[in-house]
């Protein structure tokens, strides 16, 4: 088989939550601009459907679906109306997060006094574990759930972070264990998935330029700080992720499952200051 072909997903059909934007948006371009039906799915309908409208001005096959990832009857009915309106599920994203708060340190290098493990929000700790863990358990449930009846392989890409396996003074501390959670329910996933040819991977990224905690990486001074602080020397545009998530739709990952991507410009070794 040649080498390309491998990457094709034309006719196929994907799902992305937290398609409205970011790392999620750049999911779906992937999908759609490489012949897949995608349905985009967002707590923000009216966002997720401008952003399918402009897939279908450019000939792209899209739709839209209004989804908090938090409700799982809402979870269970989005997947149906997917399966109903594209006869299956081939590909799911479980991508859609939300920046948790502050750290306990900020980049200008000082101590946040609302990040301190006894000063941080209770309820801003709840809220970060049930979108960017159980929500993607809920996601993840889903998609298996109408792939095992369609009967054809699939592939589940959660979105991890290098934050699973490193800790972020300046992230809020329910991100770590939130994605480390991630990470490990994939491995755990895809071992039980793979009798049924359905295979779950993860992408965990780096620093990204996304609307995430209110877009704060557009600041150029905090953008400033996070290039210096990445080993390649720059933080990443969502563009630059569309070839690992088509390399994880499509057959040329057909031998790769349990596996947890990281796309970090080499954060993960260590940062430069």
């Amino acid at each position: 088989m040649n080498t390309l072909d491998q990457f094709s997903i034309a006719g196929r059909s994907a799902l992305v939550t937290g398609a409205a934007s970011g790392i999620g948006l750049a999911y779906a371009e992937a999908m759609a601009e490489n012949g897949a039906a995608v349905t985009l799915t967002d707590i923000d309908g009216d966002a997720a459907e401008r952003q399918a409208a402009r897939f279908r001005e450019q000939g792209w096959n899209a739709r839209a679906d209004q989804l908090d990832v938090t409700d799982r009857a809402r979870t269970e009915a989005v997947f149906d109306a997917h399966v109903a309106a594209c006869g299956g599920l081939d590909i799911a994203f479980a991508n859609a997060g939300i920046d948790p708060g502050p750290g306990f340190w900020n980049p200008a290098g000082h101590r946040n006094e609302d990040g301190q493990i006894d000063t941080f929000d209770p309820a801003a700790w709840d809220r970060a574990i049930a979108i960017n863990l159980t929500g993607v358990y809920n996601t993840i449930r889903h998609a298996a759930r109408v792939m095992k009846a369609g009967g054809k392989p699939g592939s589940i890409i959660a979105t991890s972070s290098n934050a699973a396996i490193v800790n972020e003074a300046i992230v809020g501390l329910p991100y770590m264990p939130a994605k480390a959670g991630v990470a490990h329910m994939v491995r755990h996933v895809a071992f039980e998935l793979a009798e049924y040819r359905i295979r779950v991977n993860a992408i965990a990224p780096g620093p990204f330029v996304t609307n995430i905690g209110g877009g704060w990486l557009k600041d150029p001074v905090v953008r400033e700080a996070w290039d210096k602080s990445v080993p390649l020397g720059r933080i990443a545009e969502t563009y630059q992720i569309k070839p690992l998530a088509l390399y994880l739709a499509s057959d040329a990952s057909s031998y790769v499952t349990g596996s947890h991507m990281l796309i970090d410009g080499g954060m993960a070794l260590g940062k430069f200051q």
